[in-house]
This record gives structure tokens, C-alpha cells and sequence, in this order.
């Protein structure tokens, strides 16, 4: 009877030996010949991270063989590592067949350890496979896109395809109006229908949240682009839908593109997608020579930053501000100009690359700390010094010790707190507004006055000045009426409420932008006193602002 065992047993060690890894769904094909011999029926085992995951039945069963037919338990063993990760391993014995002596006990063991230790091998090899290429729930993950790339640019097959990153719109509000489980399903909905349209020839997969990646054939680039700027998506059995739409950025890859790794893909679809991102006219957008230019722009920007900053070279310009009805200068805005290698840098070509990264807070503290230095010297000199407003650019507000750090800086210089101002712009979230509001409460029980700057450029709300303790509205440009529009267009309504508002609520109201007579005429028409633009004066340098200081103002 041993013979027959071993007989069977040999071609299944050989077999083994043979593979890398187990074939699970073949796994019947290689244990079936012995599992007739020893009568078994069935074949089980579980894998589970704990104890408790196994009581939840939460973990990977795997069937490696059945029969069908009814069975009792012949081998049960059930393990717990160190880790207190559990395995399970369950072997019917067919109803019908005898049961086993010592023998054949001994050999059926000897049969389960070796299957045992093939099937956990294996079984462990694709759950670190699935780990390493697939999220939680089951999407392919970026490691497989990465890797996707990879294979393809080795191969030289990339040209053809077109590489995307999208980014599903406002899929939060998704979330809160039919529920997260079934935004879960609108999601895996929107995935599918997009691999649908693929075919199985390209491949989509998530970096996580609503952001997606994928690289299709350029054959399918027009149905791909038309179905990311909207499509409906069913969420239950009675055929409820959302739209779905998509920013996305796109490189298409021909020929002409030189490829070096993965990286040179990723970083040309990911600012692409930052550009249909960032509220411009279109929700799709394509990488082009343009967007290279500057990116390289972009990269010797932040390159120079760090030198730049060392060598002061970023200088601080003073925009008066003035009272209307006396012509009184009674602060100004500290603006940043940088010069380098003799020429003046826009702010507009490097603001907007600093705020992409936290060296916009370096500069913002550089800018405080050299106002403070000016007013230090003024007061020593015995000037008459007028407030100076500083922004600070919202990816302080974050910072727990910003509050702590602003007040460190100006008492460094002896400054009283009433001659500096901090200007930050609105807010939309939830999260930034309580932040937002526990800096400005903090910079008031410090003294330190704090402006909404642009307000009325972007999604204000009452909450915004009735709930944070501001002292100053600086209303934007575009609300300020222009020349020829009536008194009851929805501009001049709209100005008028704003400063009647501010007032109402004991606030400084300042509008900025301010360049023509009529503008002057609709401030004082709608009792705005305290204005700020090239009516008065561009943005000065040092020397000049002095100036102004001792003159006190313009003329009426």
C-alpha cells in the first residue's frame, strides 16, 4: 500500500520543484491523484491577520480541492505565528471511504505538510503581489503603473499611447449626497465603464482618493476624453444616476518623445493636471511645449530660491495707502520685488511657483522680518510711521506656532504691534476656515490687526466676516465699479453693500485697484474713505516710501 503512496507521491515532489510558484486555481490538478488515494473530498485553507479577523471570517479562503461530495473532518490544524496571524487547514475524508489506519494516517500528514507548506508559499506570494499592485479595495495601484511604463518604455511601445492622470470633481459633495458606500459604487462604476471603453488594451489605476491614473491606446483617446468630461453613473437597483466629470491632464506620446524613466511621464501629466485643475477654462488639458518651458522655468525658480533669499535679494516695495477726503497716507502694503543678476523678476513669475511649495512662507517670514526692519529704524529716527500690511500666504495656516512665529519676529525688532497688519485671503473649506479663524483670533488677542484681503474674488461668505474677528475688508478690484456702469448694476449694488456691511460692523474698509477718477467718484459715493492703487501711487521702493512718509500724504 506504501508503494502506491510513494508512487504517487514522487511526480507530485517533482512537480512541485519544478514551479517558481503554485498555480492555485490548478492546484486540484496536481493534489487530485493523491486525494483519490486517501479518499478525501475536500480541501481547505484559511489565512487570516489575527484571531480576530478569523471570528469575523475576514481573510483569504482558499478551496484547493472538492469533490462535491460529503465529507467528515479527517486533518484539522490551525496555526498562530508570533505575528498572531492565523492559518486554518481543514481535509475531509469522502463519507463513503474507510477510514485510515496509523499507516495511512502517517503518509495522508506527511501528504498535507508538503501541500500545506506548496499552497501557503504560493498563497502568500499573490497576497504580497496583490499588496504591492492593488489598493485595499481592489483597484490597481500606482506601483502598477509605474511598472506599466516601465515595461512598456523597455519594449519601445509607448509611443501610440496617450498617458493620463484625472482627478474626479468635486466627488466629496458625491460622498455627501448619496452616501459614501454608494459614492464607493459610483466610483467603481465610473472605473469600469472607463476600462469598458479600453477594451483591455490599456490600463487604469488610482493613486488614491479620487485620483486617478491610466495610459491608453490613442485609438481610444477621443471616447476617453469625451467620457471623462461627464458621464452618468447608476448607483442602485432603480437606476438613480450623478454625473461625473473629470480634470485631467493628458501627454500624448509619439515618436518624438524621448523617454528616460517613468518620472518624465509622471511629471508631464501631473502639472498638466494641476493646470485643468487649477480653475482655468478647460477641465482637460494637454501637455505641450508651452507647459515644458515652463516647467523648466519653474524647476529654476526653486533652484535659485534657496541663494536668492541668502543674498537678499528679494526687496520690499511699499503701495501706499491713503485717506480720500484728505489725501492722508495712512498705511501701505509691503509687496516683494526680485532682483537678480541686474534685472526685476515679476512677482507674477514667482509667486506662483513658491506657492506650490512651502518656500512661500520663507519668503513671507523674510518679508515681515525686513518691514519690521525698516519700522525699527523709522520710530529710531523719529519718523511718523504709518501701519504696514504683510501677506501671508495660506499654507501658514496650517501652522499651530504661525500666530507665536509672527509675534517672535516683530518683538525681535521692538515693533509695537499696532503698526503691522497681516492680510489673508478667503477660504472655502471647512477645515481652513477654522484654522483661519483661530490665527486671526490669535493675532487680535496679540494686538496684531488682521485683513481679508481680495474680498469678493472668490467664494465668500457671510460666515467669513460675521464668525473671524477681522479689523479690515479689503474689498477686490472687480468689485469696484468702472466707468459708464450704472449705480444699480449688480457691480455698483453689490460694492455698495459691501462697504455699507463693513461699516455696519464697525470694520476698515479699503478698496485696492483703485487707477481712475471715477473710481474715486464711486468710492466716495458709497463712503469708501480708504483707498490703495496707481491713483496715488504704483508700489515704491525704500527710498521713495520715505519720502512719502515725510510728506505725510497728496495733495487733494
Amino acid at each position: 500500500m506504501s508503494s502506491q503512496f510513494y508512487s504517487l507521491f514522487e511526480p507530485f515532489l517533482e512537480k512541485l520543484a519544478e514551479m517558481r510558484e503554485v498555480d492555485l486555481d490548478r492546484m486540484g490538478e496536481y493534489v487530485g491523484d493523491l486525494c483519490s488515494y486517501f479518499g478525501i473530498c475536500k480541501i481547505t485553507v484559511g489565512f487570516f491577520q489575527s484571531p480576530r479577523e478569523e471570528a469575523r471570517g475576514n481573510g483569504h479562503i482558499l478551496t484547493c480541492y472538492d469533490t462535491g461530495e460529503k465529507g467528515v473532518i479527517a486533518i484539522r490544524k490551525r496555526i498562530v505565528t508570533e505575528a498572531m496571524s492565523v492559518t486554518d487547514c481543514t481535509i475531509l475524508r469522502a463519507e463513503h471511504h474507510p477510514e485510515w489506519d496509523e499507516q495511512t494516517r502517517r503518509m495522508a500528514e506527511l501528504f498535507y505538510s508538503v501541500t500545506m507548506m506548496a499552497v501557503s508559499r504560493s498563497s502568500l506570494l499573490q497576497i504580497a503581489k496583490r499588496r504591492t499592485f492593488f489598493d485595499d479595495v481592489g483597484y490597481k495601484n500606482l506601483n502598477t503603473y509605474i511598472n506599466t511604463i516601465e515595461t512598456y518604455g523597455a519594449q519601445g511601445r509607448l509611443a501610440g499611447n496617450a498617458a493620463v492622470h484625472f482627478n474626479l470633481k468635486h466627488f466629496s459633495l458625491i460622498n455627501q449626497q448619496i452616501g459614501r458606500e454608494r459614492g464607493d459604487v459610483v466610483m467603481r462604476g465610473f472605473i469600469n465603464g472607463l476600462e469598458s471603453i479600453l477594451g483591455g488594451e490599456g490600463i487604469v489605476c488610482r493613486m488614491g482618493g479620487d485620483n486617478f491614473t491610466a495610459l491608453i491606446p490613442l485609438s481610444k483617446l477621443g471616447q476617453t476624453v469625451d467620457y471623462l468630461s461627464g458621464s452618468a453613473i447608476a448607483y442602485n437597483s432603480f437606476g438613480d444616476r450623478v454625473l461625473v466629470s473629470s480634470t485631467a491632464g493628458i501627454l500624448v506620446i509619439d515618436e518624438n518623445f524621448k523617454y528616460k524613466d517613468p518620472s518624465n511621464v509622471m511629471d508631464r501629466i501631473i502639472s498638466a493636471a494641476q493646470a485643468a485643475k487649477s480653475g482655468g477654462a478647460e477641465d482637460i488639458v494637454f501637455f505641450s511645449a508651452e507647459m515644458e518651458r515652463r516647467k523648466a522655468k519653474i524647476m529654476r525658480l526653486q533652484q535659485l530660491f534657496p541663494q536668492a533669499l541668502e543674498n537678499g535679494e528679494f526687496m520690499i516695495y511699499y503701495q501706499p495707502k491713503v485717506e480720500i477726503r484728505t489725501g492722508r497716507l495712512i498705511g501701505a502694503e509691503a509687496l516683494c520685488r526680485w532682483y537678480h543678476e541686474g534685472e526685476i523678476i515679476k512677482p507674477d513669475d514667482f509667486i506662483p511657483t513658491y506657492e506650490q511649495s512651502m518656500d512661500i512662507c520663507k519668503l513671507d517670514f523674510y518679508m515681515l522680518e525686513h518691514v519690521c526692519m525698516d519700522m525699527k529704524r523709522w520710530l529710531a529716527e523719529g519718523r511718523d510711521v504709518v501701519r504696514v500690511s504683510v501677506n501671508l500666504s495660506r499654507k501658514h495656516i496650517m501652522d499651530i506656532d504661525l500666530v507665536d512665529n509672527i509675534v517672535g519676529i516683530i518683538d525681535k525688532y521692538g515693533v509695537p504691534h499696532k503698526y503691522v497688519e497681516i492680510e489673508l485671503t478667503e477660504t472655502t473649506t471647512d477645515v481652513e476656515f477654522k484654522d483661519l479663524k483661530r490665527v486671526v483670533s490669535g493675532l487680535q488677542k496679540a494686538g496684531i490687526r488682521a485683513a481679508v484681503d481680495d474680498f469678493g474674488i472668490g467664494y465668500s461668505s457671510l460666515n467669513l466676516i460675521s464668525e473671524i474677528p477681522w479689523n479690515v475688508i479689503k474689498i477686490d478690484k472687480s468689485l469696484i465699479p468702472i466707468k459708464g456702469e450704472s449705480e444699480k448694476s449688480p457691480r455698483s449694488v453689490m460694492f455698495g453693500y459691501v462697504v455699507k456691511m463693513a461699516k455696519d460692523m464697525g470694520l476698515e474698509c479699503i478698496s485696492e485697484g483703485v487707477e481712475t477718477q471715477e473710481q474715486i467718484d464711486a468710492m466716495l459715493e458709497n463712503g469708501c474713505d480708504l483707498v490703495q492703487g496707481f491713483f496715488f501711487d504704483k508700489p515704491l521702493p525704500l527710498e521713495r516710501f520715505e519720502e512719502r512718509l515725510v510728506k505725510g500724504g497728496y495733495e487733494k
